[in-house]
């Protein structure tokens, strides 16, 4: 894995991100109104960090991410448009927003008993649990009095700090280190580095962050699962809060809640030490070999290039004599009659394997109706491409029976482990199928693509702290 991954990737871009940050702090309008000032001014003004589990740019240059999607959908049942104001730390978010440089902060926070002194918050959104991390050939501590005599190091004014505070009322001798600058992932790669022995960050972040760092640990759970929550002055009446409450309960109730979840961590599964470092080995050593072929194969179908690459890693760990059971031959495993179809002549030939595997799965895209918005479609295509197009169509009728969305992943992803129950496949027009299997399938791409973007450097932002 490259030195220092991440730390480096895209430093121009983050530098101009912060500075967009800082010059709205200047001269931007200022928040902190009411409902009603909000409304008659038609904009909200939020306060934010750049980070995928907040608000970050894709590889288009959209802004996205959980707070995003969530903020954006608020304003729109307010009737009013959005200003986001990027800072880096907890610290600075809280202060802005205590002195109305903003209307609410939407950065992942914790809801502590401490902070509700200060603001009031919003619903519950997300619940994550505390996790001391460190490297598994260093200093591991397996419960609170281990940490006892390691260098802990936490970024300051998180909810971590409270909660080594209040560990230190039965360990004295706890000793930790906070830090003004340093946000959690940068800290995690200080772990793993070996500079410090453990740090603390919550359960989200360590989940991404792992499959970057795949010899950092978790040696227990600090906390039990606590709340996210908006936060929003605690001067007036109160009545951002209430709106806030009002739009959240509609935006659960209609599932839209579950589509933000699913889109930004259903790709996150159960981490595996040992694949995630053939993976990274992979994709420096192997995938260069193989680079311009996903590339000029994506351009000529309109594809993601590293989607597409990630897909051939999944399929064949881009070994072009792959081989499986059932006959399916090459870098993207095509079946022989796909390959006739297609017009390939050597299915071992990595150049014309890639092409007609792309050439499928660009076709695979098209079948479905403009109902299906991307990305939902996309994964509903790789699903297709490893179950087949027909059993695939099977999961869409079954979830329309079952009162479930047929054009959204979320969705679909629990309708296909059904087709392999037998009062439900009997009454289907393909019948029996694993259905577990795409849905892992889409699952181990998605997540190989997002590691191969913070290895290659293609994504915008590395994961941070969200507390």
């Amino acid at each position: 894995m490259k030195n220092y991954l991440l730390k480096f990737s895209l430093k121009q871009k983050f530098s101009a991100i912060s500075l967009i940050g800082f010059s709205c702090l200047l001269g931007c309008s200022m928040g902190g109104g009411s409902l009603e000032e909000i409304k008659a001014s038609g904009k909200l003004i939020v306060l934010t960090r750049n980070a995928p589990t907040t608000y970050y740019f894709d590889t288009d240059d959209h802004a996205t991410g959980p707070e995003y999607d969530m903020v954006e959908s608020f304003a729109s049942s307010l009737g009013v448009k959005t200003e986001y104001k990027l800072l880096s730390t907890v610290n600075e978010i809280l202060e802005a927003l205590e002195q109305g440089r903003g209307d609410l902060a939407a950065a992942g926070l914790t809801r502590t008993h401490v902070r509700k002194k200060r603001f009031r918050f919003g619903p519950v959104y997300q619940e994550v649990a505390e996790q001391v991390v460190c490297h598994k050939n260093g200093n591991i501590a397996r419960k609170p009095a281990g940490l006892v005599g390691l260098k802990i190091t936490v970024p300051e004014g998180t909810s971590y700090e409270e909660s080594l505070r209040l560990l230190k009322v039965n360990h004295p001798s706890l000793i930790w280190k906070t830090d003004t600058e340093l946000n959690s992932e940068q800290l995690l790669e200080k772990v793993w580095l070996g500079e410090i022995d453990c740090t603390v960050a919550d359960t989200s972040i360590v989940s991404i962050n792992r499959r970057y760092f795949p010899e950092l640990v978790v040696a227990f759970n600090l906390t039990e699962p606590r709340p996210l929550a908006w936060a929003v002055r605690r001067t007036g009446s109160g009545d951002l809060q209430k709106a806030m409450e009002t739009w959240f309960k509609e935006f659960k109730a209609q599932g839209e809640m579950d589509q933000v979840m699913e889109r930004f961590y259903g790709f996150i599964e159960k981490f595996d030490y040992v694949d995630t470092k053939v993976f990274q080995t992979a994709i420096h050593k192997k995938y260069p070999k193989f680079r311009s072929m996903f590339e000029e194969a994506a351009k000529r179908h309109d594809l993601d290039p590293i989607l597409l690459a990630a897909h051939g890693y999944q399929e064949s760990y881009w070994n072009p004599r792959a081989k499986s059971p059932t006959g399916v031959r090459g870098m993207m495993m095509l079946t022989l009659p796909t390959a006739r179809s297609l017009g390939i002549k050597s299915r071992l030939a990595p150049y014309e394997n890639i092409m007609g595997g792309a050439k499928h799965f660009s076709w695979l895209l098209e079948k479905f109706d403009d109902a299906v918005k991307h990305p939902d479609r996309s994964w509903l295509a790789l699903a297709a491409y490893n179950v087949g197009r027909g059993h695939l169509h099977d999961a869409q009728n079954l979830a329309r029976r079952l009162g479930k969305s047929p054009h959204e992943w979320s969705d679909i992803k629990e309708v296909l482990p059904l087709l392999s129950q037998k009062k439900y496949y009997k009454t289907l027009t393909y019948g029996y199928a694993r259905g577990r299997e795409p849905v892992r399938y889409v699952q181990r791409i998605r997540n190989y693509r997002d590691i191969m973007e913070k290895e290659l450097g293609t994504n915008n932002d590395p994961p941070t702290n969200s507390k």
